[in-house]
């Protein structure tokens, strides 16, 4: 692997203006496209052409030429104490951040930079959004080799050979704690079911309408165009309405089914969790192909989730969330679909605990609950007065009735599962109706403890309690009172008796996370 000296500046890598033009002439596509329309519309192809041929080349080349000007004009460099980044046409913009701000850096190929080897390096600082930095793009090698020597001079590492941060040697064997196989990857797509597809169609329809040879959105229209089939499925009978319906409702649930099949394989091929020297690595993706390391001396909280159909079945998935970033978000995906057996050592290597039946479990407040019932049941009972006296249909009243009837049994349902629990070392809360989700915090890593109460809660002696979690949420809801405050007491007394400063492992580790 090819060596540059400290601080000398260095540009990304020169395929790079390629892969942004081709990405750009994408974005040409429609344009290109109505062009065409126009030009065989109007029917004088020679006169049109004359003029949209040379022009539609013209701006090809001038993609190419900004794209190759942009990538000339960026550079950056790896200096000792932070990394400078200078780019810009007509106006130069330089920025550095030092390691000590960084909090990981993780490397992401999409489907047109993984055609020529190439990968995107994000700089993760843990302010997200504009903060972060990103060069796009460096070969595989040379990303790997710019993570290494970040994550080492941040953590002022030393190399075997006494060089600091470098960066050319093996990494050891990695533990494989989690792997999906082509088949749990489709297994795992047929509960994604999904009509993201049909979305797809008619927002594109709603935007190319004009390319139609009627109008799409003309009710008056489409009534002529099924009057005639219309008639002809009437004259078959009651029967074959019901198995026209059922055809209908058939072809959905397989889009549905294929498309939620596509959406998985896409994202989560190859998915595998490592436990390396730095943390948990994750990599996954098909077209896309992600890698991320997640430091463990960073994870914050453990998300457990299932769904309504999938529990039946044993299929659960975790969550990470971490002060580094995923793709915009704060939640990695740690195992998105595996059985409890095969999440409790993924649990245990990040230094966190599955609730166990020793657990002192609390309910939510029996008086939150009810409130929440009645109120909803008020709003739907409002809703019913004006359809029953406005509509031609009286009965119609019903619905919202029934809608109100079905969320105050929600909340009845919601007191009976919903549960929250204060151990030595963390505090559980497991809520949801028919996806249930279980939160797994740690007593320690906690920013600030807030009681929130409205004019009602107050009256009526319960309270929200709102958690600070650097890079998520955390609120457990409907406390009575006097176990909030509680909560909020001992959970103070655990972070003011932690010396911070020897927090630099797992969060269950005893030899960092005790006063």
């Amino acid at each position: 692997m090819t060596d540059h000296p400290a601080g000398m500046a260095r540009r990304t890598d020169p395929r790079t203006f390629a892969v942004k033009a081709a990405t750009m002439l994408t974005q040409l596509v429609v344009p290109v496209a109505i062009g065409a329309v126009t030009i065989f519309d109007k029917g004088d192809f020679g006169d049109v052409a004359a003029f949209y041929l040379p022009l539609v080349l013209l701006v090809i080349a001038a993609n190419f030429a900004v794209a190759y000007l942009r990538w000339s004009r960026l550079t950056y460099e790896v200096r000792e104490s932070d990394i400078r980044v200078e780019s810009g046409l007509l106006s130069r913009t330089a920025r550095a951040i030092p390691y000590e701000r960084i909090q990981d850096v993780s490397l992401e190929q999409k489907f047109l930079p993984r055609l020529f080897g190439l990968t995107e390096v994000k700089f993760e600082t843990g302010a997200g959004g504009g903060d972060d930095l990103k060069l796009a793009y460096l070969s595989e090698d040379e990303g790997e080799r710019l993570r290494k020597v970040v994550r080492y001079r941040r953590d002022g590492g030393v190399e075997p050979d006494g060089q600091a941060g470098a960066a050319d040697h093996d990494e050891e064997a990695a533990e494989v704690l989690f792997a999906m196989t082509p088949g749990r990857v489709l297994k795992f797509g047929l509960f994604e079911f999904s009509l993201a597809v049909v979305a797809v169609i008619g927002g594109a329809a709603q935007q190319l309408d004009f390319l139609l040879p009627f109008d799409l959105w003309d009710l008056d229209a489409w009534q002529e165009r099924i009057a005639g089939p219309g008639r002809w499925l009437a004259g078959l009978g009651v029967a074959a309405q019901i198995i026209g319906a059922a055809v209908a409702l058939v072809f959905l649930a397989v889009l549905g089914l294929a498309t939620g099949l596509v959406r998985t394989a896409l994202r989560e091929w190859n998915f595998r969790l490592e436990r390396g020297e730095k943390g948990l690595r994750r990599r996954r993706g098909l077209i896309t192909r992600t890698d991320v390391v997640m430091p463990l001396h960073r994870v914050q909280a453990l998300r457990l989730g299932t769904g309504f159909v999938r529990r039946l079945f044993g299929w659960h998935s975790l969550k990470v969330v971490s002060l580094a970033s995923d793709s915009g978000s704060a939640n990695h995906d740690a195992a998105p679909f595996a059985q409890m057996d095969e999440i409790a050592p993924i649990v245990a290597t990040t230094g966190f605990a599955l609730p166990d039946s020793g657990l002192p479990w609390g309910r939510r407040s029996a008086r939150a609950s009810f409130d929440a019932a009645m109120m909803e049941l008020a709003l739907f009972t409002m809703a019913a007065v004006p359809a029953y006296v406005f509509s031609p249909y009286p009965l119609i009243a019903l619905l919202p009735l029934a809608a109100g009837l079905v969320a105050a049994i929600r909340q009845y349902y919601l007191y009976r599962v919903d549960r929250h629990a204060l151990g030595a070392q963390f505090l559980y809360s497991r809520h949801g109706w028919l996806s249930p989700k279980t939160t797994i915090g740690s007593r320690i890593r906690l920013q600030s403890v807030e009681i929130r109460q409205g004019p009602l809660a107050r009256r009526r002696g319960y309270a929200a309690l709102h958690l600070g979690l650097a890079g998520g949420t955390f609120e457990i809801a409907a406390m009575d009172v006097a176990d909030a405050r509680r909560w909020r007491a001992e959970i103070l007394e655990s972070i003011a008796g932690t010396d911070f400063s020897r927090l630099v492992g797992p969060v269950g580790d005893p030899e960092v996370s005790g006063p």
